[in-house]
């Protein structure tokens, strides 16, 4: 790959700290539409990373995740180049809408037409401006509208590198997910990229402990590919937490749905380690008069869950992750929300 980096017409030389603004459309009143791109490289030649948020413009703890990274003093030491693309649906995100004006998901129409529909034109620009540059890739996503999701990564793990960037990112649980036609994730496998994606927490909301979270993984992930220096000094304390950590892979996932139409109510939550036929919650009719239980159908780990009590029968309403240790896995994310939340992590992000 060519030490020259141009993204939209403007070239980022070694060394060199650049905003960049990628035009992709205009609105009805002819004002401009600009996906806002920072760019930071570093002297030394290496890998270039980028880390983009808001794909589904109603995701936003990507957002902050990229804000706190860019202002973060491990990138005085960088190594390679990190492309950092906080918003790519700008459409999506100033509507506070997952998709775009049309109705489309984005991350349905990757790697994009230059000649197609609006999605398909931006998948297409930043396919070609952005993915098509780089080496390795982090996509931050948080659950959709009405649901909330435990911090996980998910990737093709069958890919030795992407293997390797998905632990590195320290978060408990891993799913080997299948590509989705038109993502991101799959234009990159395509191409060659590694790419990795995080989920955590829940739309057009910031949670705090998914935020650190994310920016402790997308550091690590830098240190892991040879874009920072490794942390070299742990106190003894330091090295029995690293120890105890484990990352687990799940073996499959399933959404349990609500049986019937009316109001649920949980008796569970997420990172909670359920047994087979464990009550899960409950829907109601708005008297309490019928009331029809969701019981689990296998043991695993709650990774997802409806936030919204008012469900229609076949909404999705908890999603379960299988592993061959589920109490070793419960106890993992214990520890890990423990860490993260009164941010004894922070040790990782200096």
């Amino acid at each position: 790959m060519s030490n020259n980096l141009v993204i939209a017409g403007e070239t980022i030389a070694p060394g060199q700290r650049m905003r960049v603004n990628l035009h992709v459309a205009r609105l009805y009143d002819f004002t401009e539409m600009n996906v806002p791109i920072e760019v930071v490289r570093g002297k030394k030649d290496g890998p270039r990373l980028f880390v983009c948020a808001a794909i589904h413009g109603n995701e936003i703890n990507g957002v902050d995740i990229i804000r706190r990274l860019l202002g973060h003093k491990a990138l005085s030491k960088i190594k390679g180049t990190l492309i950092a693309v906080p918003i790519v649906n700008v459409f999506g995100f100033n509507t506070k809408s997952r998709y775009l004006p049309d109705g489309r998901d984005l991350n349905r129409y990757f790697p994009g037409s230059a000649d197609g529909s609006l999605a398909a034109q931006l998948a297409h620009i930043f396919t070609t401006e952005i993915l098509e540059k780089c080496t390795h890739g982090i996509d931050l996503h948080t659950a959709g509208f009405s649901r909330a999701n435990l911090p996980q990564i998910r990737a093709n793990l069958s890919d030795p590198v992407v293997q390797e960037m998905a632990h590195a990112f320290k978060v408990p649980v891993l799913i080997n997910a299948n590509f989705v036609d038109g993502s991101l994730r799959q234009a990159a496998d395509e191409r060659g990229i590694p790419l990795v994606l995080f989920e955590g927490g829940e739309a057009l909301k910031f949670n705090e402990q998914v935020i650190r979270c994310g920016l402790q993984g997308v550091l690590s992930v830098m240190r892991t590919i040879g874009m920072l220096p490794r942390i070299a000094k742990r106190t003894p304390d330091e090295k029995e937490d690293e120890k105890k950590k484990t990352v687990f892979v799940a073996r499959s996932r399933h959404w349990v749905r609500a049986p019937y139409s009316g109001i649920l109510r949980s008796e569970t939550h997420l990172g909670a380690r359920v047994k087979k036929n464990q009550l899960l919650g409950s829907v109601s009719d708005p008297f309490g008069g019928d009331v029809f239980e969701i019981r689990a159908r296998k043991t695993g780990i709650v990774v997802g869950t409806a936030t919204l009590p008012l469900v229609n029968a076949g909404d999705a309403a908890f999603h379960i992750a299988t592993f061959e240790d589920s109490g070793a896995v419960e106890e993992q994310v214990e520890l890990f929300e423990g860490k993260v939340g009164n941010g004894k992590s922070d040790r990782f992000l200096n």
